[in-house]
């Protein structure tokens, strides 16, 4: 028997345990779902706001994001946690439609109560894989942008070729992005921003904004946010890396 969380879900209107079924083949995932405890709020945050700012990749259909955004220019952002960085970034820049896919209960419900307390029409929540997204359901060239902020940077040798930033993710990554648009990454794990910035800089797709060729200040539009901060307090150095879509 599969596992009770995969079958029966907590909230029979709200995110999909296990949206993408069984119709897409298994590979290795960049990710864990993690299944941790759903306070009052964002429950009901999900009840009351999945059916119109929330949605299950199950790459069924290809998404209309100008409908979908009423005609904002769409970033997309793979893994928010419990986005606070993310309301933040869609607060400051109401004319940029920030499309949040992950995989966190908790996250997604606290996202769409933030969105709702601070009037937030920018932001839509993504449950699932992200792979699954970029490949089955955008169009191409539809994104202005792509955020990928602290990915779990998998430590472990044998559980490297699980990091999301590989030459095979770019090249899916290049086909959805408008030429010019940036991929920014921020990692406080130095090994994964070595290797990062060694398969960003040899992708043929990609070229850095730094003339230096190296990591990128953090921008300012990018806020702190509480994971980034728990890294500073251990000593941990933080990179951003911004490289653009090349025109060809």
């Amino acid at each position: 028997m599969p596992p009770k969380w995969r079958t029966e879900p907590r909230f029979p209107d709200g995110p999909s345990p296990d949206p993408a079924g069984s119709h897409h083949e298994r590979r290795i995932r960049s990710f864990q779902p993690r299944r941790s405890r759903v306070t009052t709020g964002q429950g009901e945050a999900l009840k009351r706001l999945w059916g119109t700012w929330g949605f299950d990749i199950d790459g069924h259909d290809v998404l209309d994001l100008k409908a979908l955004f009423d005609g904002l220019p769409v970033v997309l952002e793979i893994g928010f946690g419990m986005g606070e960085a993310t309301a933040q970034m869609a607060a400051a820049d109401p004319h940029t439609g920030i499309l949040a896919a992950d995989v966190h209960t908790p996250g997604q419900g606290n996202l769409l109560a933030l969105a709702e307390r601070g009037g937030m029409t920018n932001v839509r929540v993504a449950n699932g894989d992200a792979i699954i997204l970029l490949r089955e359901m955008l169009p191409p060239d539809s994104l202005a942008g792509l955020r990928v902020y602290f990915p779990d940077p998998w430590p472990k040798a044998r559980h490297h070729k699980r990091r999301l930033i590989q030459p095979e993710f770019l090249t899916l990554a290049a086909t959805r992005l408008a030429p010019g648009a940036v991929l920014h990454c921020a990692t406080d794990w130095e090994p994964y921003a070595e290797q990062m910035l060694e398969v960003l800089t040899a992708h043929p797709d990609f070229e850095n904004t730094q003339e230096d060729g190296g990591y990128a200040p953090r921008p300012g539009f990018r806020p702190l946010t509480r994971f980034e901060g728990q890294g500073l307090d251990k000593g941990h150095l933080v990179h951003d890396l911004l490289f653009r879509r090349t025109q060809n």
